[in-house]
C-alpha cells in the first residue's frame, strides 16, 4: 500500500498552545498572569472579583482561615471572572497553603497529621493516599495548586521556624515523603508547590521577617538540601517555591528570590525543572526591598514565573510595564513565564471537579486517622501492654484544654480509667511549648509536635504524636491503652534517646 505523500499535522503541545496565547497577549495581560495576591478570609467576594478582572490576575492565594463552603464561593466566583484571550478562558491558578500541622487555612477538610508524623510513620503509600484524599478535596472547592510539600531537610541542630513541617533530618525519608505527596495531589488533578528551594532546614532566622543565610558547601548543599527537591521534581511537581535565602555557596549576598544563579543556574540548569518557579511571599521580610516596583522586575529578571504577594498589586503591576517599555525587561522574558503558566493551566483545565460529598469523608479520615497511628512513637517506655497502668490524669500545657478532651474520650472508650485527679500523670505539651511547659513527675509526657522537648521531660514514658488532631490523640490513647502498637520512629535526633525504644 503506498503511504499517503502528506502527513496529517499532529495537534499542538500545551505548550505550542500556551506560547501562541502568550505571544498574542497585551502587556498588560502579559503582567496580569504573572501576580498572584492574596484574597484573605473571610473575603469580600465582589472586591476580590473587581481585582482579578481590573488586573488580568493570573491566579490568586487564599490566606486566613476559612471554611470548605465559603472557599467553593469564592473559587466559583472567582473562575467565572477569569481573563478571556483570543476567545479563550484561562483559568486562574488559586491556591492555598494547606501543609497541615500549624499551617493550614481550611478548617473543616480532613485533618492529616504534621509533616513530621508521616516522617515518622516512613510509609510512603499511606503518604500518597493520604495526600491524594486531601487532593480531592481541595480540588471539589476549587483550589487547584496547594504550596505542599515541605521539602526543607532539618539541620542536626533542629530547626524551630520549619519545625514539624518538615518530614525529618533525613534525607532519604524526606526525599520518600515529598514524592509520595507531590504523587497524591498529581493524581487527585491539584499541582504539588515543592519548596522552599533550595532548603530552609538549616537556618534560625525566620524568612517572614529577616533573610536567613544558609553556609553549607556547595557538597553538603547538594547531598542534604537538594535530594527531596531532585525527588519532587522526578515525581512529576509542576511548581518549585524558591525561598528568601542567601545561599552562600551559590550567590553570596543575593536572596534566591532575587538570584539567576539559584533559579536559572541551579534549579533549571542543573536541576532540569522546566515547570513553574513562584516565589515565596514578597510581603516578607527576606524579600523586603526599597521600592516594590523594582522588587518586581528583579524577581522577575532572576527567573521567577509567578510572584506571590506582591506588597503592592499595583506597584509590582506598574513597574513591570515600566520595565517592559524601557526594554529593562524583555517581551521574551515574560513570555516565556507566561508560557509556563499557561501551560499549568491548560494542564489543570479539563479535571473534573468531585462533588462536595468528598469532604471530610468516611474514606479520607481513615485515611488520615492510618497516618496518625503508623507514626505514634514511644522514645521511651514499655512496648507491650499499657504505658502507665490506671486509672490515669490528664494534664496539658496552656491552651490544649481540645486536645485533652479528645484524649480522654478516646481513653474511656479504650476502657482506660480517667479521673480528674490522684491518677498517674499523662501530660501533653504542644507547638511552641518549652521547658517551662513541661511537668515535673508525670508518668507520661507526650509531646504533640516536634519531639525535641522529650529531652528534657522527667517521665519514665516519653511518646511523640507530631500532631495535635483528633485522630492523632485516638491513636495515642490505643497505644497508651496497649491495645495497639507504636510502630514510628523519630524522624529528628532527640538528645539522649533513640529514634523507638520499640521500633526496630
Amino acid at each position: 500500500m503506498t503511504p499517503d505523500p502528506t502527513p496529517t499535522p499532529s495537534d499542538p503541545s500545551p505548550e505550542q498552545v500556551a506560547a501562541a496565547l502568550a505571544a498574542s497577549m497585551s502587556p498588560e495581560e502579559l503582567v496580569g498572569q504573572v501576580l498572584m495576591p492574596d484574597v484573605t478570609m473571610p473575603a469580600n467576594i465582589g472586591e476580590a472579583v473587581a481585582a482579578v478582572q481590573q488586573h488580568g490576575l493570573g491566579g490568586v492565594i487564599i490566606m486566613g482561615t476559612a471554611t470548605a463552603a465559603e472557599v467553593r464561593a469564592l473559587t466559583d466566583a472567582l473562575q467565572a471572572a477569569a481573563p478571556t484571550i483570543d476567545g479563550q478562558r484561562l483559568p486562574l491558578l488559586i491556591s492555598v497553603d494547606q501543609e497541615y500541622g500549624f499551617v493550614r487555612r481550611i478548617s473543616d477538610l480532613v485533618q492529616l497529621p504534621a509533616a513530621m508524623a508521616f516522617g515518622a510513620a516512613d510509609r510512603p503509600d499511606l503518604t500518597e493516599a493520604a495526600w491524594s484524599a486531601v487532593g480531592e478535596e481541595l480540588a471539589a472547592i476549587g483550589i487547584n495548586v496547594n504550596n505542599a510539600p515541605v521539602a526543607d531537610v532539618i539541620g542536626p541542630a533542629g530547626n524551630v521556624v520549619i519545625g514539624s513541617r518538615s518530614y525529618g533530618d533525613r534525607v532519604d525519608t524526606v526525599a520518600r515523603q515529598v514524592e509520595a505527596v507531590v504523587a497524591g495531589l498529581n493524581s487527585a488533578g491539584v499541582a504539588a508547590v515543592v519548596k522552599h528551594f533550595p532548603g530552609h532546614g538549616n537556618t534560625t532566622v525566620d524568612s517572614h521577617t529577616d533573610l536567613p543565610v544558609l553556609t553549607q558547601s556547595r557538597e553538603e548543599l547538594e547531598a542534604t538540601d537538594l535530594a527531596p527537591f531532585r525527588a519532587g521534581i522526578a515525581a512529576g511537581a509542576q511548581l518549585v517555591m524558591v525561598g528568601h535565602l542567601d545561599v552562600r555557596s551559590v550567590d553570596p549576598g543575593v536572596p534566591a528570590t532575587f538570584s539567576r544563579k539559584v533559579l536559572v543556574d541551579l534549579l533549571r540548569g542543573e536541576l532540569g525543572f522546566t515547570g513553574v518557579v513562584v516565589s515565596d511571599a514578597l510581603n516578607m521580610g527576606g524579600a523586603s526591598h526599597e521600592s516594590l516596583a523594582e522588587q518586581a522586575v528583579q524577581a522577575i529578571l532572576a527567573g521567577n514565573d509567578l510572584l506571590l504577594m506582591p506588597p503592592s498589586l499595583t506597584d509590582a503591576r506598574d513597574g513591570l510595564l515600566d520595565a517592559l517599555q524601557s526594554g529593562r525587561l524583555s517581551r521574551q522574558r515574560l513570555e516565556e513565564s507566561v508560557t509556563r503558566i499557561l501551560t499549568l493551566k491548560l494542564s489543570l483545565a479539563g479535571n473534573e471537579r468531585p462533588d462536595m460529598s468528598v469532604v471530610d469523608s468516611p474514606d479520607h479520615q481513615a485515611a488520615a486517622a492510618a497516618v496518625a497511628a503508623a507514626g505514634i512513637t514511644v522514645l521511651s517506655g514499655p512496648c507491650t501492654g499499657p504505658l502507665v497502668p490506671g486509672p490515669v490524669q490528664i494534664t496539658t500545657s496552656a491552651g490544649r484544654a481540645q486536645q485533652a478532651a479528645w484524649l480522654t474520650e478516646a481513653l474511656v472508650a479504650a476502657g482506660v480509667s480517667v479521673v480528674p485527679s490522684g491518677g498517674n500523670r499523662i501530660h501533653l505539651v504542644g507547638y511552641g511549648d518549652d521547658a517551662t511547659d513541661l511537668a515535673s513527675g508525670a508518668a507520661v509526657t507526650v509531646a504533640m509536635d516536634t519531639p525535641y522537648l522529650l529531652a528534657a521531660a522527667d517521665s519514665p514514658v516519653r511518646v511523640a504524636t507530631y500532631s495535635s488532631t483528633r485522630v492523632a490523640m485516638t491513636a495515642l490513647a490505643e497505644v497508651i491503652a496497649g491495645r495497639a502498637s507504636a510502630p514510628g520512629r523519630s524522624p529528628v535526633t532527640v538528645p539522649g534517646l533513640p529514634a523507638s525504644a520499640c521500633a526496630v
